[in-house]
């Protein structure tokens, strides 16, 4: 992780969204910059690049100037989908949303660096779940994640044509303060859930066109893309990310060390070595995979937590329920009937849920 911090790929158009902030609320944007240790020349140029560390100086410097913990919020909210450069281009010209999300997730490594994102639909909601595996202090997580969310919600509803589409967004920390401002603004947004994730309702979407497709372009966007994507993939191993996206429950369960190092061309040995040189193994995308689906599976009142258990293939109920508290400090009983009570709120929650 320390190598993807110091690894110059990231453009400055996100940086410069937080300078101009500071800008907006009296701040000398030299004097930011200077506190941040960046040279101004950096940002001269559109095309430039800078380090994820250089741009995490730049937002804590921003913050620290500005004393304003939620403007994450602020600034995810303002951020068009052409922000997203030759990606953002190319999901505006899809022909579908169901189009435009499988070409994200393909090319969602050149934009979201340090943040892991898995897709799935299940029931009624899409799911959009984001890991953000960067070691930050907890204020600055807050930042980083707040925006993430944010932005990626809007470029949603965006493709989508819709201002309100039934969904929520999930955060795993506390509501920061400052947040009410942004309520309005916002779906139900629940604060101290077991993952960070965006949900929306409604397998009908996934087959809209969008309003802006355009094949030609589509195809521009998207040789712009996978030349991003070679550039980044010279210093940057997407095993694992690759291995995730592989990592799906199945009749038989999940995919065995050998099935997946066969899905991704490689001998079972140099899978491992890589997944250990990301700081992973196969156990680490077992237990991912087992937490993101019994999360799923809980919300659906019809299995019994035993039969979710089994699913995932736990012989044990109890080691289920063991495993499911030291992920989300909750029992399996615990979240449903947390999940049972957000499907009756009508209204935004003003407080995070209790147990």
């Amino acid at each position: 992780m320390q190598d993807e911090l110091s690894q110059v790929h990231l453009s400055v158009t996100y940086p410069r969204i937080y300078l101009d902030f500071a800008r907006e609320r009296g701040a000398d944007p030299l004097a930011v910059l200077q506190k941040a240790g960046l040279n101004p020349s950096l940002f001269d140029e559109q095309n430039n690049r800078i380090s994820l560390q250089e741009h995490l100086r730049l937002i804590a410097a921003v913050v620290d100037v500005t004393g304003d913990c939620a403007l994450g919020f602020e600034l995810g909210l303002r951020v068009p989908i052409t922000a997203h450069g030759s990606l953002g281009y190319a999901l505006m010209c899809c022909g579908t949303l169901g189009e435009a999300v499988d070409l994200l997730q393909r090319f969602w490594p050149i934009r979201g660096s340090g943040i892991g994102l898995a897709y799935s639909h299940q029931e009624e909601w899409n799911r959009f779940e984001l890991r953000f595996e960067m070691p930050l202090p907890d204020a600055l997580a807050l930042i980083v994640q707040s925006f993430v969310v944010t932005s990626f919600y809007q470029g949603m509803i965006f493709l989508m044509g819709r201002s309100d589409p039934p969904a929520e967004i999930w955060f795993q920390h506390a509501q920061p303060p400052g947040f009410e401002r942004f309520r309005e603004k916002l779906p139900v947004v629940r604060f101290e859930m077991p993952i960070t994730q965006i949900r929306i309702a409604g397998s009908e979407y996934l087959d809209q066109r969008l309003a802006m497709s355009n094949p030609e372009a589509l195809s521009l966007a998207i040789a712009q893309c996978e030349r991003e994507y070679a550039l980044l993939n010279h210093s940057h191993d997407d095993t694992l990310a690759r291995a995730r996206a592989l990592m799906n429950l199945g009749p038989q369960g999940y995919p065995e060390p050998e099935e997946l190092a066969q899905a991704l061309c490689m001998s079972p040995r140099t899978f491992r070595r890589r997944l250990q040189l990301r700081g992973s193994s196969y156990k680490n995308l077992l237990i991912e995979a087992r937490r993101r689906d019994a999360l799923a599976l809980l919300e659906r009142p019809e299995l019994t937590i035993q039969r979710v258990a089994e699913l995932l293939g736990y012989t044990n109920p109890a080691n289920f329920t063991r495993a499911f508290r030291l992920w989300t400090g909750r029992s399996p009983r615990e979240y449903r009937a947390i999940w049972d009570r957000s499907l009756t709120a009508t209204v935004h929650a003003d407080e995070p849920l209790q147990d």
